[in-house]
């Protein structure tokens, strides 16, 4: 991973807080619909120990603590983003100050393999813009047969792997389903400065 990648979390001239890092766009605290579905989704299954892969601004983690969310992990990649929620930046330190909630900073790939067999209710991935817009080309392996097959062995029977992406992607629910079952996608509309667009989340059930 690159570690010396330009993280900016800045207030733009209409007042939102926009988070980008190497220069490109992540996410802003005006559009949060698709970071919060993330959460819905596996809250409505009965998850109670999760892990998020992406801080991002704290929008999933938070609203994953504002349901019944027993344990929560939260890897993050770079310091900087932990520091700019904490200073209360998108959803603010109270994230960060539950004692449910552990972040763990460095490669969420690494965060996911230090997980034991079948200890988690549901893994969300984050971490760049989709597997076909990544913010660091080394995420690809997050995305790959491997990267999903290890997220896959950390689910209970029956937990949810999800995957937030700025578009649909045939290639990876191909390869959710070689590992998964009941491998779906949901479109989510968001108005992006102005401009209707749709987000994705892909999801499937371990086996």
């Amino acid at each position: 991973m690159d570690e010396a990648a330009e993280v900016v979390v800045r207030v733009r001239a209409d007042g939102a807080t926009e988070l980008r890092v190497n220069g490109v766009f992540v996410m802003d605290d005006v559009e949060t619909s698709s970071e919060r579905l993330l959460a819905e989704l596996v809250l409505d299954l009965g998850a109670r120990e999760v892990l998020v892969g992406g801080l991002g601004l704290g929008y999933t983690a938070q609203a994953l603590l504002a349901g019944d969310v027993e344990r929560l992990v939260v890897a993050e990649l770079h310091a900087d983003v932990v520091a700019a929620v904490r200073a209360g930046a998108g959803a603010g330190p109270a994230v960060l100050d539950d004692p449910r909630c552990t972040v763990a900073v460095g490669d969420v790939r690494d965060v996911v393999a230090a997980q034991p067999d079948a200890s988690l209710d549901a893994v969300l991935l984050d971490v760049d813009n989709g597997p076909d817009f990544l913010v660091h080309e080394t995420n690809a392996a997050v995305y790959a047969a491997d990267g999903l097959a290890d997220a896959a062995r950390v689910l209970r029977p029956g937990g949810t792997l999800a995957v937030w992406s700025m578009a649909d992607s045939a290639p990876l629910r191909a390869r959710l389903a070689a590992l998964l079952d009941d491998v779906g996608a949901v479109a989510v509309p968001v108005d992006l400065q102005g401009r209707s667009e749709h987000y994705w989340v892909l999801t499937g059930r371990a086996r």
